[in-house]
């Protein structure tokens, strides 16, 4: 399908709404009340820094809720105040956040149930109203949505958006998109959709491989059964790898995605020169400021002496995954957390390692003077946050009375 045309069919709908229905004031307000902290607000007047007793917390200068994901939060509360009786409905996760999910459903936001990893949308009726999330949705849903006679509140991040122009740009010139993502992620599949031809490539391991290829050959079987999963419908790595266009799930890190363009520019320099290096090979920025300015503010902050980290946010939040990567790269113990609640007491904390399953970690917290640095994911509130340190505090300071 001619996806560019249905996207500016489906804009010009009056069923289709990209901006808020007027009620951004009292929205505002509720969120502020909900999601926003004096305490966290203090930190950032203080250098980022606050210490009582002994322990210092070293929050990052850039940290938790982005634009993005307040205009998608803002939106969704405002759906709810704009039709207070309709049957309300989102496809995914509007952020990935328990909280504020939880928060919508308390709103009578329901959510999409997923069987066997397929979406059913069969509980969805005509006149009911439906939000994309901040991530976006498939074509494939968006037009189901559409033919069904829904009301679509659409909360796509405007840098998801830009990613999903430039692939249009690639299809139009036929070049195979390489995006650099998980293949499974609500981002990457909505991206995807709106591709061509497509290879998903998930670090610069898997980019190597394909560059390989690209110079060598190799293991056809192999390579489409590596792939099997995250690349597009009769992929043919003989012919679709000869021009190539490069793009990202947003949330990825921006280091590891600079890295992935430059080899792949490399590769197809060597492979047909300088002349015609353009005719094979096309890359734009699509690097999300908030996703870059949360990785750059991590890393001055553990090249900074800290003990340890807590990074703050939804386990399946991909940018928080990423900050806590940085953490553990640089060898400091490191806690990812999704809520205050995983803070048992003071020797136990319920903590989800990089890659691995939650798991229960003992004497997390040491005796004596600390320095803990704090970041928290895209998707996370200043409340949590402040949770977060607030029982950290209260916890030392238990251990100082003992």
């Amino acid at each position: 399908m001619d996806t560019k045309a249905f996207k500016r069919s489906l804009n010009s709908s009056e069923n289709y709404h990209r901006k808020g229905f007027g009620h951004e004031a009292e929205v505002a307000s509720l969120l502020e009340s909900e999601y926003q902290s004096g305490l966290i607000q203090l930190i950032r007047d203080n250098n980022y820094t606050l210490q009582r007793g002994d322990v210092k917390i070293r929050l990052a200068e850039a940290f938790g809720f982005c634009w993005g994901v307040e205009r998608a939060v803002a939106m969704a509360y405002e759906t709810r105040q704009h039709f207070p009786t309709e049957r309300i409905w989102i496809t995914n996760e509007i952020i990935h956040n328990p909280s504020v999910n939880q928060r919508l459903r308390e709103m009578q936001v329901e959510f999409i149930e997923v069987n066997q990893g397929q979406k059913d949308f069969s509980g969805v009726g005509q006149g009911d109203v439906v939000i994309l999330p901040a991530f976006g949705a498939s074509v494939q849903e968006m037009q189901l949505l559409n033919e069904r006679g829904c009301t679509i509140v659409d909360t796509t991040c405007p840098w998801v958006s830009k990613v999903w122009n430039t692939v249009e740009k690639h299809k139009k010139g036929t070049y195979t998109s390489i995006i650099h993502g998980k293949y499974n992620h609500e981002e990457t599949i909505a991206t995807s959709s709106f591709a061509g031809v497509y290879l998903v490539v998930l670090n610069l391991a898997e980019a190597e491989y394909v560059s390989n290829y690209i110079l060598h050959g190799g293991d056809r079987e192999e390579f489409l059964a590596k792939f099997r999963k995250a690349c597009s419908e009769g992929f043919d790595p003989d012919k679709d790898l000869e021009r190539i266009g490069i793009a990202n799930q947003t949330t990825m890190l921006k280091g590891e995605t600079e890295q992935i363009g430059k080899m792949f520019e490399h590769t197809m320099l060597k492979k047909y020169g300088p002349a015609e290096l353009n005719q094979h090979f096309l890359s734009f920025n699509t690097i999300c400021d908030a996703t870059q300015e949360r990785q750059d503010a991590m890393f001055k902050l553990v090249d900074e002496q800290v003990d340890l980290m807590m990074v703050i946010g939804g386990y399946n939040s991909s940018n928080t995954t990423h900050l806590q990567e940085i953490a553990v790269a640089r060898g400091i113990p490191s806690y990812h957390i999704d809520c205050v609640e995983r803070i048992l007491s003071r020797d136990r904390i319920e903590h989800k390692p990089l890659h691995q399953e939650i798991e229960v970690a003992e004497g997390w917290l040491p005796d004596g003077p600390l320095v803990i640095g704090v970041t928290s994911g895209a998707s996370t509130p200043d409340k949590v946050v402040e949770d977060v340190i607030e029982r950290i505090f209260s916890l030392k300071a238990s251990v100082a009375v003992s």
